[in-house]
């Protein structure tokens, strides 16, 4: 089988001929501008270029001063020339002195003619050499920006000897080439490689032959290698860097000069490519990179790094109006542990340490050691203070816990320091320098905790963290109480339902409403143990009611979207509770918002399976605030749809609002669910929600939130409104 493959052009995919003399421009001189007419051009003359590299006859360019700056593969054979090392050889110190004469006015007639020249003269293979002269046929022609001197050069022998001359030296320089050659087909299958392309891959020729390209490149290696070579016959010259798999699984790295292949008639018959392998150089490459942006130690960024990270983030934030939270972290006590336990344990703790920063920041977020034990954290596309509230928690919770080291245990803290663009501001210098004065503001204060660069933002901090602790006193000394909203029927104005609302019996503030801590709750976490209170609080009480009022009687319960987000295991006890309880199924009935039940993420999916399971209801709160989906009505576990409150408040104003709130009641009844309107505080809202069929209602009309023994009072009593 003959191997051979097809001419290729120069590996600069920028030299293109433009008539049977005048071959590829060099890099040096194209301007790597193509028109249309230019591509059509070149697509005529596809098949001679390709002959440029690899063409059994020896091409030269010339520049004005005679000097050679490129060669083909034969020319660089001939005159024992290295194209990559080329110099300032001239060409015409390989001319016999004897044609010298002859050649300078060669040379001035090529550049002054718009036709090619032809010169016969003899030529020797080294300059100065006392050989014989080589008689050749030298054609010439001046490259059309007038900046080089193209030639042909022929050996004067037979023309059937020539080529045979010529295609034994041609198959000499393919299978000898340090370079790989490879060419595919059509359809990327593999027509041809030489024994350097089959050595880089490890692999036999014979087994390349007909592979696919597939078989040797990743899937974006090959799409690139496939997009450059359909732009390359659009005229547009790329050049890229590949990544090839051995046959061991190793990865090749290279340089790819392609050149798609047309046959007489323009029809694409494949492509072949020059390969290099630059493996060494691109590992050592990486290497380099490696050693001067990531941390030996921990292998986290570098100060240089998160410079670079720092500076991309606030040009993002300030593109979209965004904000970011920088974080330095500072180790207390470090140098304690390096001098009891010594270096060694010391550079464990600060892996250590590393490991349970990442731990509480977003894979998105960038954590960097800055050097010694301070560290530091970009966090990007900050919506809220109660999420970096939250994540300073954690990481001073986690880098307060002991350090076991390798049979030794220590004890550190981290002083954190907050600065936030473009709060506090608004160049990447004046943000690190702000970190770090926050950072040392933290240590003064006893270490341990964390410190805001903007004396607002701390204050707000202080109470935050003041808030946290007296609920978690609170917690404990069942400072929280439960009181119920009821819920009229609107038909004949009995109570069924009560919603659960959670107050706070403050021993200095006195009665507090959700408004004034749940956010705190929120942001720290703490709204989980208060809603398991909550719930067991609301069962027992359910329990009561149930005993003397019957089955019928349900309780609302409001979750946060963070407890629809947190481990399933902390309620897996919720199902025994209401079995014990001896409760109804749908008893209690959870209320989610609209954000909740759209989110299709698998915690917040597998709560509400959870709960379904349990014998939970579920309603959707606050239906018609905001931008609210039809799809959230679509759901089949759901039970319950509550009206907002600002959809009530436009009833009796005159309007559409009696019409969508009738429309909104049809729609959801016609679902199969119940309709209970919040917020209803006249007569004449409530009589225009009995004619629009709504199920339910509550609000100050009826009653507000009041303390367990009023409601169950009113019940005894068998009141209605």
């Amino acid at each position: 089988m003959d191997n051979t493959p097809h001419a290729v052009s120069a590996p600069d995919s920028s030299l293109h001929g433009q008539d049977p003399v005048s071959w590829p421009a060099t890099p040096l001189l194209d301007d790597g501008v193509f028109s249309p007419e230019r591509v059509k051009a070149e697509r005529e003359q596809a098949y001679f270029n390709d002959l440029y590299l690899l063409a059994p006859v020896a091409y030269f360019v010339l520049g004005l001063d005679g000097v050679i700056v490129q060669v083909n593969l034969v020319a660089a054979e001939l005159f024992g020339l290295v194209r990559e090392r080329l110099g300032h050889v001239l060409f015409r110190s390989y001319v016999h002195e004897a044609f010298r004469h002859d050649f300078e006015q060669f040379v001035q007639r090529v550049l002054n003619s718009s036709e090619p020249e032809r010169i016969q003269l003899q030529v020797r293979r080294r300059p100065g050499a006392r050989e014989a002269g080589l008689p050749v046929s030298l054609l010439g022609s001046a490259d059309p920006n007038g900046q080089a001197l193209r030639l042909v050069l022929e050996q004067a022998e037979g023309k059937l000897a020539a080529l045979e001359r010529s295609e034994e030296r041609f198959r000499r320089i393919v299978h000898s080439a340090e370079e790989g050659i490879w060419e595919i087909d059509a359809q990327a299958l593999t027509s041809f490689v030489n024994p350097k392309m089959a050595q880089m891959l490890g692999c036999q020729i014979e087994d390349m032959l007909g592979q696919p390209l597939a078989a040797f490149m990743d899937d974006e290696g090959r799409a690139i290698l496939e997009r450059n070579i359909a732009r390359r016959q659009d005229g547009i010259v790329e050049r890229h860097e590949f990544k090839f798999l051995r046959r061991d699984g190793s990865t090749l790295w290279a340089t790819l000069a392609t050149n798609p292949i047309f046959d007489s008639g323009g029809a694409y018959l494949g492509a072949l490519a020059l390969v290099s392998d630059i493996t060494l150089q691109r590992t050592a490459s990486e290497r380099l990179w490696r050693q001067a942006n990531f941390d030996p130690l921990t292998g986290l960024p570098n100060r240089h790094l998160l410079l670079d990270r720092l500076q991309h983030e606030v040009r993002h934030a300030s593109r979209e109006g965004g904000c970011l939270a920088l974080l330095f972290i500072d180790l207390d006590h470090f140098k304690l542990v390096n001098d009891r336990l010594g270096q060694e344990k010391g550079d464990m703790l600060l892996r250590q340490a590393a490991l349970r920063i990442c731990e509480r920041v977003r894979a998105s977020d960038t954590v960097a050691r800055l050097g010694g034990d301070e560290f530091a954290v970009i966090l990007a596309g900050v919506r809220q203070l109660g999420g970096i509230e939250r994540v300073l928690q954690e990481l001073t919770t986690a880098l307060a816990l002991p350090f076991v080291l390798d049979g030794d245990t220590a004890h550190v803290s981290a002083s954190v320091g907050v600065a936030l663009y473009p709060a506090d501001a608004e160049s990447t210098d004046s943000l690190l320098r702000h970190a770090d004065q926050a950072m040392y503001a933290a240590k003064s204060a006893g270490r341990n905790g964390y410190s805001y660069f903007t004396p607002a933002l701390q204050q707000a901090a202080d109470l935050r963290r003041a808030t946290v602790r007296e609920m978690r006193l609170a917690l404990a000394q069942d400072q929280f109480e439960v009181h119920y909203q009821p819920i009229i029927r609107l038909c004949d104005g009995s109570i069924e339902r009560a919603e659960a609302l959670l107050r706070w019996r403050h021993p200095l503030r006195g009665l507090l409403l959700p408004a004034d801590f749940i956010a705190f709750a929120e942001a720290n976490g703490l709204i989980i143990d208060i809603g398991e209170w909550v719930f067991r609080q609301v069962v027992s009480q359910a329990r009561q009611w149930q005993a003397a009022h019957g089955a019928v009687f349900q309780i609302c319960i409001n979750k946060s979207a963070v407890e629809f987000r947190c481990d399933a295991a902390l309620y897996q006890d919720w199902g025994n509770a209401l079995a014990r309880a001896g409760l109804a199924p749908g008893a209690i009935i959870i209320e989610a918002t609209e954000a909740v039940l759209l989110d299709e993420t698998r915690p917040v999916a597998d709560r509400l399976r959870q709960f379904r399971a349990m014998g939970l209801a579920l309603a959707l709160d606050d239906f018609g605030a905001g931008n609210t989906s039809l799809a959230c009505l679509k759901r089949g576990d759901l039970e319950v749809l509550k009206l907002d409150p600002s959809l009530v408040r436009e009833l009796g104003a005159g309007g559409a609002a009696p019409a969508v709130c009738a429309a909104i009641i049809s729609l959801a009844q016609g679902l199969g669910l119940k309709v209970v309107a919040e917020g209803v505080e006249t007569a004449a809202q409530r009589e225009l929600l009995r004619a629009a069929g709504c199920d339910y209602a509550q609000g100050y009309v009826f009653s507000g939130a009041v303390p367990v023994e009023q409601l169950s009072a009113m019940l005894a009593a068998g009141r209605r409104f």
